[in-house]
C-alpha cells in the first residue's frame, strides 16, 4: 500500500474516534467558525482560485467548466451561508429509528450512526470541497477529498482554513484531510483504501465515475452524471415551456442538472420548436434535432442530431431535440437515453403528469419546474455531497441522512440463547 495514502487512512480512522464524541452543539459551534473564517479568508482564496483558473485557460478548457471552477466573492460568501444552514439542520446522529421488546425480555433500539470515514473523489468545483466537509463533519464522519489537479490551489486554501479552525476549536485537524498530490495513480490507488475508508462518493463527469466503479474496492455511490431530459407535452402552456427550457438549460451550462436533451409532442412542435429555437439560439446555444423536427420546421438552422446526441451529457451549448407522438412514446425515450438523474414533463394533463412520474426511472422527476432544482441547497438539505443516481443505499440530493448507517443497541437482564 501507498505510504502517503497509509498515513493519510490511519489519520483518518483516529480523527473519526474523537468525531464519535462531539456533541451537537459543538459541531454546529465548529460549522459556524469555519463560515466566519471562510468569509474573512475571501482575499486569498480568490488569489488561490485565480492561479487555478489562469491554468486552466491556458490549458484551453472549456467556459463553462472554468465557470464551475472559478470562485467570487459571491460564491464563497454562498459557500460560507451554506454551512450555517447545515449548523442549522437537525442532526441525525443518535436518533432513534425503531424500539422494540422481544418475547424473551431483549430491548432492541435501532439507531443512527456515522458511517465513518468517507472519501469524495471530484473534479473542478472547490464548493464541493467546503460542502462535503460540513456534510460529513455535522454527519460525524471524517472526510477524505481527493480533488482534480485543476483546483488544487483553491482547495488547499479552503481545506487551511478548515483545519486551522478546528484545531482552534480543540478538535484533530485529520476531521477533514486533503490528499495534495496530483498524480493520477494516487487517485487509482485512493479508490482500493478499503482498509480505512468505509464509503468513497465520486462526484464529476463520466469518465471519473465510471473510472471509480471499475476501480474501487471500497463500496461507492454513483453520483453526477446528468442527461436531462424536458418533454414539451402536447396540453403544455408554451409561455412556461419556454422559460422553463431556457432556465434548465441556459442559468448554468456546466452542471449536472442542466437540460441536455428536449422533447416536444408532435401536436404542438409547429408553434413549440420555433418559440424554444428563438429562446435558445439567443443564448447561443446549437440544437441538433431529429428527422421529425427538420420535416415540421425545414427553415431552421438546426444541426442534425445523431444517435449518440441523445445520450451526451454536453455541459456546455449544445442540447438534442425529438419529436414524439406521446407521452408514452416520451416516457419510451427518456428510459431509453437517462442517466437516472433529473427528468421533466411540461403539461396541463394531470393525468400524463401522473404517468410520467410513476414510470420515468431516475432520482428526482419534475411536473412544470427546472431540472435545474436537483440541489441540496435548493431542496433544504444546507448543502449536498452530491446527487446519487442509483439505488442503494441514498438516492438523489444526499443530505445528512444519507450519510449516516445505523447499528442496533439490546439490553438485557441476562438473556442467554437455547
Amino acid at each position: 500500500m501507498n505510504e502517503y495514502l497509509e498515513s493519510i487512512g490511519k489519520s483518518a480512522k483516529k480523527a473519526q474516534t474523537v468525531m464519535n464524541t462531539v456533541t451537537t452543539e459543538k459541531k454546529n459551534d465548529v460549522l459556524c467558525k469555519v463560515a466566519e473564517a471562510i468569509i474573512n479568508s475571501t482575499e486569498d482564496l480568490i488569489k488561490a482560485n485565480e492561479l487555478d483558473v489562469a491554468v486552466s485557460r491556458n490549458n484551453g478548457v472549456k467556459e463553462s467548466l472554468i465557470d464551475r471552477l472559478t470562485l467570487t466573492e459571491d460564491r464563497i460568501k454562498a459557500m460560507a451561508e451554506g454551512l450555517v444552514q447545515i449548523s442549522e439542520l437537525e442532526d441525525p446522529i443518535g436518533e432513534e429509528l425503531e424500539e422494540f421488546t422481544r418475547p424473551n425480555g431483549l430491548n432492541i433500539h435501532k439507531v443512527r450512526v456515522p458511517v465513518g470515514v468517507i472519501g469524495i473523489i471530484y473534479e473542478s468545483r472547490p464548493n464541493v470541497t467546503l460542502d462535503a466537509f460540513g456534510l460529513c463533519f455535522k454527519s460525524s464522519n471524517v472526510s477524505v477529498l481527493r480533488g482534480g489537479k485543476d483546483a488544487i490551489n483553491s482547495n488547499k486554501a479552503i481545506v487551511k482554513v478548515i483545519k486551522d479552525t478546528l484545531e482552534n476549536c480543540g478538535l484533530p485537524k485529520d476531521c477533514v484531510i486533503l490528499i495534495e498530490k496530483t498524480e493520477r495513480e494516487i487517485a487509482t490507488e485512493f479508490m482500493k483504501l478499503n482498509k480505512y475508508i468505509d464509503l468513497l462518493i465520486p462526484r464529476g463527469g463520466a469518465s471519473l465515475i465510471r473510472s471509480v466503479v471499475e476501480n474501487a474496492t471500497i463500496p461507492v455511490i454513483e453520483t453526477g452524471t446528468g442527461n436531462c431530459h424536458v418533454y414539451v407535452d402536447e396540453s403544455a402552456n408554451l409561455d412556461m415551456a419556454v422559460n422553463i427550457i431556457l432556465n434548465a438549460k441556459t442559468q448554468r451550462m456546466g452542471v449536472c442538472n442542466a437540460c441536455e436533451s428536449l422533447l416536444v409532442h408532435e401536436k404542438i412542435a409547429d408553434k413549440a420548436i420555433p418559440a424554444i429555437y428563438e429562446a435558445l439560439t439567443g443564448k447561443a446555444v446549437e440544437i441538433r434535432a431529429g428527422e421529425k423536427a427538420f420535416a415540421i420546421c425545414p427553415t431552421l438552422n438546426m444541426e442534425k442530431a445523431t444517435e449518440e446526441d441523445y445520450g451526451t451529457e454536453y455541459l456546455g451549448p449544445i442540447i438534442s431535440l425529438q419529436v414524439v407522438g406521446s407521452v408514452e412514446e416520451a416516457i419510451e425515450h427518456v428510459n431509453t437515453y437517462t442517466t437516472h438523474h433529473s427528468e421533466c414533463i411540461i403539461t396541463e394533463n394531470k393525468q400524463n403528469a401522473d404517468k410520467f412520474l410513476n414510470e420515468i426511472d431516475a432520482a428526482c422527476v419534475y411536473v412544470n419546474a427546472s431540472t435545474r432544482f436537483t440541489d441540496g441547497f435548493e431542496f433544504g438539505f444546507g448543502a449536498e455531497i452530491g446527487i446519487s443516481t442509483q439505488k442503494l443505499h441514498a438516492r438523489g440530493p444526499m443530505g445528512l441522512k444519507e450519510l449516516t448507517s445505523y447499528k442496533y443497541k439490546i439490553y438485557g437482564d441476562g438473556q442467554i440463547r437455547g
